[in-house]
């Protein structure tokens, strides 16, 4: 995008981005978001992102674009020029250095036992970079019924049979092979990376093992401290510093955290919010929609973002901007102000538990539905010509990806980090801020940008991180940076993944509507039509 203030592209790279715009706003300077939004510097001006669960780049994208193709199964046939990623060639799968090889898994196991995604499980894991400890330290082979385990089984990955939907959009729009979890860990370190590229400044209400030197590093004995779907006993945490909720209200850019299930069920008689609704994932499980503690609304550990008790907003007017909700709202109120053509300039969009792609609770055909469902009814929008979708994860889960991650950020805690013995980094120093307990890049995860502006099938091999969004929302709506050692101060840019010479609508990589079932495209569509423009 040339964006990056005197590190990446340059004059004539921007003039382009700003001509493009020029011409999807119809003329004068790069528009403004029809939620309120300011000036961009690229012709995006509507960026949503999807934040989905615990997935390794392997595990979904492994085999791509070859897919087997067995009887029963949605088929799936790449284009005949569609690139290649860094995933899993013969070697890997039949002389893996793991003590198992990697196993197809297929349609009917698409719920599975959950794996160890922890800080110190993940490092040990990827032993010294060796990346052959998967099953002793992060794997999990059994789990109740009627999930399903097997030995090895943190080894094993989907092929575009399941996972089909993800791999039609690689093909129609872009995929990056190179991107990571900012740091180590699980939920909270995930969530907190992608809004502030930040874990440190968090301050417990009484010991926990979610928090060493004061910094997040653990999901589940805690919750967020302005948030009241959780339990009066468990340890609260706040977090110190800015993120970019509050960039954004500063520079008066329209923006949302819309969570499936934020929205209260009922309430006690003091007025706390009680979150209830559920919803049954393939297996016919209830899952409860938001997760106790708030887990995945990051913005509910700041003071300054948070909604505590759940209050929805005064008007469909108000969604995206200040108000009683503060920004934070069910998944409901995204579509209310999509249908009333006020879809806010940066909005982040969680599913409910079921969907979110979380093994153990959901599974990648639950997420199919949630993103094509989501997918089809943004293209249809009237503001999709200037609309930007990442599908982006908060963790691997601590599935098997064979690629190394850069170690950006080291830390040497001897209780916690495992990567080289017990530290994190094999050279002394380089720790930012001083702040221990952030080692990263962690494990490697899929992300993707679904645009007009996308590369069509395209695969971006350039090193990026959760905070690479944090960076280009700084940057195309001209934030500043967070600040305080922040992980945006060194993210790779998503540039590669965005082609700015062409016009949105028209131009680009055009609308890809698909099937929520099957992942295939929808009566009318191809999903190769495009695939070979470059």
């Amino acid at each position: 995008m040339g964006l990056r203030r005197g590190v990446l592209g340059g004059a004539a790279l921007v003039a382009v981005a700003l001509t493009a715009a020029t011409a999807v706003a119809g003329g004068g300077p790069p528009g403004q978001a029809s939620g309120g939004g300011g000036d961009t510097a690229t012709p995006i001006r509507h960026l949503v992102v999807i934040f989905d669960e615990n997935i390794s780049f392997d595990h979904y994208f492994g085999t791509y674009p070859h897919a087997a193709n067995r009887p029963g199964e949605p088929a799936f046939h790449a284009a005949p020029d569609t690139p290649t990623v860094n995933g899993l060639g013969d070697a890997l799968l039949q002389h893996n250095p793991n003590s198992n090889n990697p196993q197809r898994l297929d349609r009917s196991q698409a719920l599975t036992c959950d794996q160890d995604h922890s800080y110190t499980a993940e490092q040990q894991a990827f032993d010294h970079g060796l990346m052959d400890k998967f099953v002793e330290s992060t794997g999990r082979e059994s789990c109740p019924a009627p999930n399903y385990g097997a030995p090895g089984l943190v080894m094993d990955y989907y092929d575009g049979n399941t996972v089909t939907a993800m791999w039609n959009y690689a093909q129609r729009f872009a995929l990056s092979d190179n991107s990571y979890s900012t740091v180590f860990g699980p939920t909270t370190p995930g969530h907190l990376n992608l809004v502030s590229g930040q874990t440190h400044g968090a301050t417990a209400s009484e010991p926990t093992p979610a928090v060493a030197n004061g910094t997040v590093i653990a999901t589940g004995g805690e919750a967020a401290k302005y948030e009241d779907c959780s339990s009066p006993t468990t340890p609260k945490i706040e977090m110190s510093g800015r993120n970019v909720g509050d960039l954004l209200t500063a520079e008066h850019v329209s923006w949302g955290w819309f969570s499936g299930g934020f929205g209260a069920t009922s309430r006690t008689a003091d007025g706390t919010a009680i979150c209830g609704s559920e919803h049954a994932n393939i297996a016919g499980q209830l899952q409860t929609d938001y997760y106790s503690g708030g887990w995945v609304d990051p913005f509910q550990y700041y003071q300054s973002t948070a909604n505590p008790h759940h209050l929805t907003p005064a008007s469909t007017a108000e969604i995206g901007h200040a108000g009683r909700a503060n920004h934070q709202y069910d998944l409901s109120a995204f579509w209310r102000a999509l249908d009333a053509g006020r879809m806010p300039a940066v909005s982040y969009l969680k599913p409910a538990v079921y969907q979110n792609g979380h093994a153990q609770s959901s599974d990648p055909l639950d997420e199919q539905h949630f993103l094509v469902d989501t997918i089809n009814r943004i293209e249809s929008n009237q503001d999709w010509k200037s609309t930007a979708i990442v599908i982006a994860y908060d963790d691997s889960d601590g599935w098997y990806d064979h690629q190394m991650s850069p170690i950006v950020n080291q830390s040497q805690d001897p209780a916690n980090d495992a990567l080289y013995n017990a530290t994190c980094g094999s050279r002394p120093g380089k720790v930012a801020g001083g702040y221990q307990d952030r080692c990263g890049y962690g494990p490697r995860v899929p992300l993707l940008v679904i645009s007009p502006y996308a590369k069509p099938n395209a695969v971006d091999h350039s090193v990026t991180d959760q905070s690479s969004i944090l960076c280009f929302i700084e940057e195309n709506w001209r934030l500043g940076r967070i600040g305080n050692a922040s992980f945006d101060a060194k993210a790779g840019s998503l540039e590669n993944l965005f082609s700015f010479r062409s016009p949105g609508g028209d131009g680009g990589a055009g609308k890809l509507f698909l099937d929520p079932e099957t992942g295939q495209p929808a009566s009318g569509h191809d999903a190769t039509a495009t695939a070979t423009r470059k």
